[in-house]
């Protein structure tokens, strides 16, 4: 929690084994670590553990048996604010706002994203890891006060 009693989220997604020291200076400070799946290697969650509390979900290529113990989906209470972390937003397997989730964190496409649909705020930190294609290398970031969130995310490099 920062000197205005807000909570840091920072947002992480397919690293596929590499975590860029560009996205490791982004998360100093936060107070918890998201990361939405395809990690690739268990020393990923071992360095993001080591900086704050860390929630993971698997992703399609976290077939590994290190990858076992990952959910597909979190559901995580952040302040007031429920969060739903799931690796493939194709995949939702629930009615957000049914559910009381205020914020639904994914991976999978690598296109950052930060887009309120009926009230749901969706974010896609997009990937911080091998670039694919032309797409961003790219973080996020979600600041909870109470009940209010808000969402951003970063171009790296």
């Amino acid at each position: 929690m920062n000197s205005s009693g807000n909570l840091c989220v920072g947002l992480v997604s397919d690293t596929h084994g590499l975590l860029r020291p560009e996205a490791r200076a982004f998360l100093v400070g936060c107070d918890y670590v998201v990361h939405g799946g395809d990690v690739g290697e268990p020393k990923i969650l071992e360095e993001l553990a080591a900086m704050a509390p860390l929630i993971a979900v698997r992703g399609n290529n976290d077939t590994g048996p290190w990858a076992r113990h990952l959910r597909e989906t979190e559901l995580i209470r952040v302040g007031n604010v429920f969060v739903y972390v799931i690796h493939n937003i194709e995949d939702l397997d629930l009615d957000p706002g049914a559910a009381g989730v205020s914020v639904v964190v994914s991976g999978h496409s690598h296109q950052p994203l930060v887009e309120t649909r009926d009230g749901i705020l969706y974010v896609n930190p997009g990937s911080c890891g091998p670039r694919r294609f032309k797409l961003p290398i790219s973080v996020g970031e979600l600041v909870v006060s109470g009940s209010a969130v808000e969402a951003r995310t970063i171009e790296l490099i």
